[in-house]
C-alpha cells in the first residue's frame, strides 16, 4: 500500500452548532479572501495551488519539518508539495509497505501533520472537503500485490502495462466500489468531495491517463517493480485498517472470480456526451447511498473471517446514526436560499 493522504493547514478555524449560533470561519493567510488583511499579495487563487513555490507557497518550511519528524520515527518519505486547493491544501508521500505496517505509519503521519502545525500556532485538518469550490483532500491509495519478492501486476503486452491479476484485482474494487465506499470515504463530509468537476474520481473505469477515474495507472516509470494501480476514491477520515483490508478483499475478490473490469477509457471524461456518461457507472452520490450498497454487497468482505457480520453492522448502524445528525440540521445555504420565501 502507498497512500497520498491529502491535508489542509489552517490559520485559524471556528465553528458553532447551536441551533441559534451555527456555521463556520476558516482564516489562511493562503487564500484569497485574507489576502488584504495578511498584505503580502502572494496568495493562491482557487484550484491553482499545484507546486507553487514560496513565497506563494507558505508552509513549504513547516512540512519540511514534518518530513523531518516522521523520518525521525521510521517513516521514509519520498517527497512532498503543495496541493491543488488554496488555504494550505498539502501532500506528503511515504515509501509503499505492506498493508498493516503502511496503516501504523498513517497514524504516526497524521500525529505528526497535526502536532506540527499545532506548534507553529497553525491547525492541520484531514477533512475531505473544509471549503466549498476548491479541491478536497483524499486518499489516493497505490496498490500492488508482490510474491517471493517479484511484483505480480507486471505485463508488458497488458493494457499500460498491467498484467491479467492486476485486472482482475482491479476489476473487484471496480465491482465493489460502492460497498467499498461506505468504508474507504466513511463521513458525510466524503461526498461533498467526491463531485465532478475537482479531480474527484467518481467514474468506476479504470485510465492510465484520467483523473476522474477510479482507478489510474501511474505511467511514470518503466520499472516492472513499480508497476501499480492508483485507487482514488478513498480518503483518510475513517478507520485506516478497516480501509486498507476492505479494499484488498475487493482486489482478491476479483482474482478469485477472475472479474474482467469496464474497458479502460483514455480519453477526457468531462467531454463525454450525456449518452456516454450515462453508460459509465459511479460511485454513490451519499453515505446513506453507500451504506446501501454495503448492506446489499458484503460478503466478499467475510471471505476468511477478515470482518465480521456483526463488525459490520455495527458500522451501519453508527454511520447511519452520524448522516442523520447532518441531515436534521439546517445549513446557511438554506437559509440564504429559502429564508425569504
Amino acid at each position: 500500500m502507498g497512500p497520498e493522504a491529502e491535508f489542509f493547514i489552517f490559520d485559524r478555524v471556528a465553528f458553532r452548532n447551536d441551533p441559534f449560533d451555527f456555521g463556520y470561519t476558516v482564516e489562511s493567510v493562503e487564500a484569497h479572501p485574507n489576502s488584504n488583511e495578511f498584505g503580502d499579495g502572494h496568495w493562491i487563487r482557487k484550484k491553482e495551488g499545484y507546486f507553487p513555490v514560496p513565497p506563494s507557497d507558505k508552509h513549504q518550511d513547516i512540512r519540511g519539518e514534518m518530513v523531518s519528524l516522521m523520518e525521525n520515527i521510521g517513516i521514509e518519505v519520498e517527497l512532498h508539495h503543495h496541493e491543488v486547493a488554496t488555504a494550505g491544501q498539502a501532500e506528503i508521500d511515504m515509501r509503499f509497505d505492506t498493508l498493516t505496517a503502511m496503516a501504523d505509519k498513517l497514524y504516526k503521519y497524521k500525529y505528526v501533520v497535526k502536532n506540527v502545525a499545532a506548534r507553529h500556532g497553525k491547525t492541520a485538518t484531514f477533512m475531505p472537503k473544509p471549503l466549498f469550490g476548491d479541491n478536497g483532500s483524499g486518499m489516493h491509495t497505490h496498490q500492488s500485490l508482490w510474491k517471493d519478492g517479484q511484483p505480480l501486476f507486471t505485463d508488458p503486452k497488458g493494457y499500460a502495462g498491467l498484467s491479467k491479476l492486476a485486472m482482475h484485482y482491479a476489476a473487484g474494487l471496480l465491482a465493489h466500489g460502492p460497498a467499498l465506499s461506505a468504508i474507504t470515504s466513511p463521513t458525510v463530509n466524503s461526498y461533498r468531495r467526491l463531485v465532478p468537476g475537482y479531480e474527484a474520481p467518481v467514474n468506476l473505469i479504470i485510465s492510465a491517463r484520467n483523473r476522474s477515474a477510479a482507478i489510474r495507472v501511474p505511467m511514470y516509470s518503466t520499472n516492472p517493480k513499480a508497476k501499480r494501480i492508483e485507487y482514488r476514491p478513498p480518503d483518510s477520515s475513517g478507520n485506516i485498517y478497516l480501509t486498507f483490508a476492505a479494499m484488498l478483499m475487493a482486489g482478491l475478490d476479483g482474482i478469485r472470480r477472475e472479474l474482467t473490469p469496464p474497458t479502460p477509457t483514455d480519453k477526457n471524461l468531462y467531454t463525454l456526451s450525456a449518452r456516454e456518461a450515462r453508460r459509465i457507472k459511479t460511485l454513490p452520490k451519499s453515505l446513506e447511498e453507500a451504506l446501501d450498497a454495503l448492506e446489499r454487497d458484503h460478503d466478499f468482505l467475510l471471505e476468511g473471517g477478515v470482518f465480521s457480520g456483526e463488525l459490520l453492522e455495527t458500522w451501519i448502524d453508527l454511520k447511519r446514526e452520524e448522516a442523520a445528525q447532518v441531515r436534521l440540521r439546517p445549513s446557511p445555504i438554506e437559509y440564504a436560499m429559502y429564508y425569504d420565501i
